[in-house]
């Protein structure tokens, strides 16, 4: 075996010849501990030829947006800001997420292929441009129109990636939307269904995908920002899904998520992490090839952290995987949401204090029927009434603490309320 030392100006590393049969370790060893060099070092990845790679953001996102003549130019207008806002933080590019637009009209039209704007700023612009077509609301015919783009070379879309399909609707269709739904939600596209108008809540919850509290939202049109921060994490959530990525991020720990890559008998992963300004303090943990989640807890709030995932195998060779997390503040959740009915169309919503020096809580109600609302309350104020919600519907509240310098994190449930009855009174269920 020839070891042969090589520098240069950006990184340093070594040109391994070795014929023998332990070749694919020793070099996974060697670009694993580069890894971690390059993190302390802050310094890009040294090119080392054509190797497998895996993206930390591939997806296809489609917007199906209403064009029809059953929606208002303002609401149109309004709908175009809240798509524009959506898609301002995710990175565009062949190698990243591309987008795309399909009208809902009398003959569904795509505005755009997936890969003609990749960048943020040349898609947004593109959003603003984009021309109400008006005719008849067919969604049926656009929803089938979709599946067929959404897995075409030719429209710019791309095999193996996540499928997102967000539809904004004002909840009117004049064709059947069940079958081509359920064929694209077969073929592995996740649905979020953005309702603007009145709905009908059983047809919708069962076109998006399970569950519908993550899935379905039901706003009116000008409080369309108050649901863009969650929907942009979920539509990211599910881009990430086949990548390394962190849930359940607290003050003290988070659990990261992987795709399936190895089995208990084909190797094992060794997990690196340590905070970005000090990675002196690299932690390791190994878990068996079995494994495709870890929680990695003791760790210090507001505090990002970088984290690799190193595959080890002797019969497969698989790229470290990275990504970045950053810890909330202390106590940036509130505890235990409950609903207490108050008579007809009202409910109390009451919660535990969260810790930390809060400046206050954000409360939101998101109504099937009717309009959202959104309240702020002084810190030492736990409770709130809910009015004006309409029997018969489930209703999305929400409560988030208010910090100086960390965004708090909500706490969500759903409620539905039941109609009233002269035996039982007015009733709701709450669901997690």
């Amino acid at each position: 075996m020839l070891w042969e030392e090589r520098s240069s100006s950006r990184a340093f590393g070594f040109k391994v010849v070795c014929p023998g049969p332990d070749f694919a370790m020793l070099a996974k060893t060697v670009l694993s501990l580069g890894l971690w060099l390059q993190f302390a070092a802050g310094q890009d990845t040294p090119e080392r030829g054509p190797q497998p790679s895996i993206s930390t953001s591939e997806g296809d996102l489609l917007f199906l947006l209403d064009s029809s003549g059953s929606v208002s130019y303002y609401e149109f207008s309004k709908v175009k800001e809240f798509m524009w806002d959506l898609v301002r933080p995710f990175t565009f590019g062949p190698k990243d997420v591309q987008a795309s637009i399909i009208h809902i009209s009398t003959t569904p039209t795509m505005e755009f292929p997936f890969d003609r704007y990749q960048s943020s700023a040349t898609l947004q612009q593109a959003i603003r441009d984009t021309q109400q077509l008006m005719g008849d609301t067919n969604t049926g015919k656009a929803l089938s129109y979709a599946k067929e783009k959404l897995f075409s070379n030719e429209a710019g879309a791309r095999p193996d990636v996540p499928k997102v399909l967000v539809w904004v609707t004002d909840g009117f269709s004049t064709d059947d939307i069940s079958e081509p739904m359920q064929l694209l939600k077969d073929m592995g596209v996740t649905v979020f269904i953005v309702s603007t108008g009145r709905g009908n809540y059983l047809q919708l919850s069962a076109a998006a995908s399970q569950p519908p509290e993550k899935h379905l939202h039901f706003v009116d049109v000008d409080d369309l920002p108050i649901i863009t921060e969650e929907l942009r994490d979920a539509i990211r959530d599910v881009i990430h899904a086949n990548h390394l990525h962190a849930v359940d991020i607290t003050s003290s720990s988070f659990r990261l998520v992987w795709p399936e890559l190895l089995s208990q008998e084909t190797g094992y992963y060794t997990i690196e992490y340590g905070p970005t300004d000090d990675l002196a303090r690299k932690r390791t943990k190994q878990v068996s090839g079995a494994h495709t989640s870890l929680v990695l807890s003791n760790l210090a709030p507001e505090t990002t952290y970088e984290v690799a995932l190193i595959p080890e195998s002797n019969i497969h060779y698989f790229p470290p995987q990275t990504t970045r997390v950053t810890t909330l503040a202390e106590g940036s959740k509130v505890r235990h949401l409950r609903f207490e009915d108050m008579g007809p169309n009202t409910l109390k919503a009451s919660w535990d204090s969260a810790d930390g020096k809060v400046l206050g809580y954000r409360v939101r109600c998101r109504r099937q029927i009717g309009p959202s609302s959104v309240l702020s309350v002084s810190p030492q104020i736990h409770s709130v009434l809910l009015t004006d919600l309409a029997s018969g519907t489930t209703n999305k509240v929400c409560v988030k603490p208010v910090y100086k310098n960390q965004p708090g994190k909500r706490l969500c449930r759903m409620v539905h309320m039941q109609p009233a009855t002269e035996a039982q009174g007015y009733k709701h269920r709450q669901r997690a």
